[in-house]
């Protein structure tokens, strides 16, 4: 956290190659004099805008976010009724190797690796959807970009805390009086930015409403360094928390809070996850854990991610095949 930025205390190590549905709208124009979350200066706005670089055909991008931003202003996204499906796990069978991974699923739309290091929270690579900051497939320049931070829908930070999120049809949220609303993409930028740890993640749900209007409703996988794990899930409109008792936890779009693990195995890519975190002794590196996530994989899945807890290793393969590895500086 208060290291300087490779272009953002990320290195990128290496790109190489190995592994999608309907469009977004067409974006609206940039606009120079739109609102946004930043806290930036000039200097700052321009080399975070003039960072960005597309790496990959799916369209990704990677950028650089310097300076500061303000996590609770800005947009929200609200993702549209769609296959938002995802398949998620943590697996902390090696103590010193935990590692959290990922499908997304949802439309073909283009996407960014994101890096941020904002002055009052930690450093984060997340994974961002373009298509709900308004901007196209070339986003060159579009100072909406300068959102981005506000709408991670996977990612880690430097302490080894990582979350996603999955569609969970029969969640619902009932507002508590006094607490602040928030976006339920939103909710993960303030996890990553303030979370240490997966108790500190759940304290952090804790204190908001969460803001489920005009998209689908949502439940999360979180982990952390520490071999932690938990899903947040929202029932019969109150939050409600699942600790992982094992040694690994994992969650696609079925509930889990309250059902039994027989019952959970019944979802196709739930049940192909536990048998082989349980066969593996839920100890797999990462390219074990992307050949797990290929297994579950559907014709809609943008990108497979995997997340080193405690090496701040990130590999990252999208629906294009292409792979790249990154590392954050674990502090």
């Amino acid at each position: 956290m208060r290291r300087p930025l490779l272009g953002a205390g990320l290195a990128l190590l290496l790109a190489t190659t190995a592994c999608a549905d309907a469009d977004p709208a067409p974006p609206a124009p940039a606009d120079a004099g739109m609102p946004t979350a930043s806290r930036q200066n000039a200097d700052e706005v321009t080399r975070t805008l003039t960072s960005l670089r597309r790496v990959d055909d799916l369209p990704l991008y990677e950028m650089t976010y310097v300076g500061a931003y303000d996590p609770t202003l800005g947009t929200d996204a609200r993702p549209q009724a769609s296959p938002f499906g995802c398949s998620l796990f943590a697996a902390s069978g090696d103590p010193a190797r935990p590692l959290f991974a990922r499908n997304f699923d949802w439309d073909a739309n283009p996407a960014m690796v994101l890096r941020t290091d904002p002055p009052d929270g930690y450093a984060t690579v997340s994974l961002v959807d373009l298509s709900y900051l308004g901007v196209g497939p070339d986003p060159t320049g579009d100072r909406r970009l300068l959102n981005a931070p506000l709408l991670p829908f996977d990612g880690m930070n430097e302490r080894g805390l990582a979350v996603g999120l999955a569609a969970d049809d029969g969640a619902t949220a009932k507002p508590v009086p006094g607490r602040p609303t928030v976006g339920s993409v939103r909710i993960l930028r303030l996890v990553l930015d303030r979370a240490a740890t997966v108790d500190e993640a759940v304290a952090i749900f804790g204190r908001y409403n969460l803001d489920f209007d005009g998209g689908p409703p949502l439940h999360y996988l979180l982990a952390d360094a520490g071999g932690r794990s938990a899903v947040v899930e929202f029932v019969d409109g109150v939050m409600r928390v699942r600790r992982g008792e094992g040694r690994w936890q994992a969650l696609t779009n079925v509930p889990v809070v309250g059902v039994p693990e027989e019952k959970l195995r019944d979802d196709h890519r739930y049940g192909v996850l536990a048998a082989e975190l349980e066969r593996a002794g839920a100890v797999l590196d990462a390219p074990a854990a992307l050949a797990l996530l290929d297994r579950v994989r559907q014709g809609h899945t943008r990108w497979s991610v995997t997340y080193g807890l405690r090496t701040g290793e990130v590999r990252l393969v999208t629906a294009t095949g292409a792979e790249r590895r990154y590392r954050l500086p674990m502090n």
